[in-house]
């Protein structure tokens, strides 16, 4: 197991960055032709893409990988050598990847229960952030978050893709330029298949001894391993995942949420079931969300790991709005009330994008927080609506919820508030 830090020690070794309000701030310029040192905290699974993509632009470098389970880390350092005949340092414990001074960002693609402390630990630091979806695990840590990144100098990106596609970044422009009126409701949905399928019993065990099970933890509280657990069936446990809402949805839900753009809701209900798979897992993998804003629009979210039917024609992932002039269908494009194609005016700009790895290198270098595509902020709206959706189902009650302080309100707030934040383990609390 990696040497334990506390908080003194690892704030400590970043001793050449500057405090600015209580928070790390290295205050660097960057030249034009300077490179980006990353450190990919994450490596299984969509760490591998992160890896790829931030080692492959031409102003950043991968000079750090952190996992927690040995085997993943010498492994994906031995591709990386054999590819780039560079060898990146590696750590098992994050606060050591922070401290390591060639270190300029952070990319974490963690299971969902790390994501936000990772990149809260990495913003204090002073080093900027790439951070997966979802932001957080609950609604407590994304907006403690939020609020940390507001007051820090620290870049700060939430990895929802579509905020850095232009066909997206102009059709949304648009509709929340009332190119069809005003929105009044939008349905997205996921009908992910693939590795989506029963997932058995494990039996609590010892874990494997090239795996820091404590670290991989983390934040949450301890418990017996499993081999579901790790390093993907996680995401359909509460301990650790947000189930298939919170884990492929929430793109979708990234769209609906900035496309309807009315912040959070008043109210939210949320049925399904975990059907056909008498399994270990917890998490629906069938469940239909709706939400009521204050202004009376609705938003309705659909999960299912089935398939499609005729609805979704060939898509699994879709997102549509509905308008006061017409309606948008993903793909498609806009349509008047009698379904009447809308062509989008000629003289409309198409957004400057590089893709959202290297739009998070160029706000980087940049130090402009308006050149970031998905802030921290979106990252957590769009989160927040998946984690009180599961909070709905998992009371069974549909709940109300108030949007400023960010707490269920009504009959059922006690039971429902719980699920807001969590017990955190000593050393890693949020």
């Amino acid at each position: 197991m990696s040497e334990k830090l506390t908080r003194r020690t690892f704030m400590g070794r970043t001793a050449g960055a500057v405090m600015v309000g209580g928070m790390m701030a290295s205050g660097r310029i960057w030249g034009a032709n300077e490179r980006v040192g990353v450190c990919v905290v994450g490596l299984n699974g969509r760490g591998g893409s992160h890896i790829k993509e931030f080692g492959n632009k031409p102003d950043s470098d991968i000079v750090a990988m952190c996992d927690v389970d040995g085997n993943v880390l010498k492994g994906r350092i031995r591709n990386y050598k054999k590819e780039h005949d560079l060898a990146p340092a590696q750590y098992s414990d994050i606060r050591e990847a922070l401290a390591d001074k060639q270190v300029d960002a952070i990319s974490i693609a963690t299971p969902n229960h790390w994501h936000a402390l990772g990149a809260i630990w990495g913003i204090q630091a002073g080093k900027d952030v790439y951070v997966e979806k979802p932001l957080s695990h609950n609604v407590h840590e994304g907006r403690v978050l939020v609020d940390l990144e507001a007051k820090s100098k620290q870049i700060v990106q939430h990895g929802t893709q579509s905020r850095s596609d232009a066909t997206w970044m102009r059709d949304i422009k648009l509709m929340q330029d009332g190119f069809i009126g005003k929105v009044h409701m939008a349905k997205g949905f996921t009908y992910k298949t693939g590795n989506r399928h029963s997932i058995g019993h494990t039996e609590y065990q010892d874990p494997p001894k090239h795996l820091d099970w404590k670290l991989w933890q983390g934040p949450s509280q301890d418990q017996k391993y499993c081999k579901n657990y790790v390093h993907y069936n996680w995401h359909w446990f509460w301990e650790y995942g947000c189930g298939e809402t919170g884990n492929q949805g929430v793109h979708q839900m990234d769209l609906a949420v900035w496309g309807m753009n009315k912040g959070l809701p008043v109210s939210v209900n949320s049925a399904g079931g975990r059907y056909h798979w008498k399994d270990q897992g917890e998490t629906p993998n069938t469940q239909v969300s709706t939400y009521t804003y204050a202004g009376g629009e609705t938003m309705v979210f659909e999960i299912r790991n089935y398939g499609s039917y005729p609805e979704a024609g060939s898509l699994t992932t879709g997102n549509t709005y509905w308008a006061a002039d017409g309606y948008y269908v993903q793909g498609k494009g806009f349509f008047s009330m009698d379904r009447e194609p809308i062509p989008v005016p000629d003289d409309e700009a198409w957004p400057k994008t590089d893709g959202a790895f290297q739009n998070f290198i160029n706000a980087c270098k940049s130090r402009k927080k308006s050149d970031i595509n998905g802030t921290a902020l979106d990252g957590h709206m769009s989160s927040a609506h998946c984690h009180i959706a599961n909070a709905a189902y998992r009371t069974g009650k549909t709940l109300t919820f108030d949007p400023k302080t960010e707490r269920f309100t009504g009959d059922y707030a006690k039971e429902a508030n719980k699920m807001i934040t969590r017990e955190y383990r000593d050393g890693f609390e949020v």
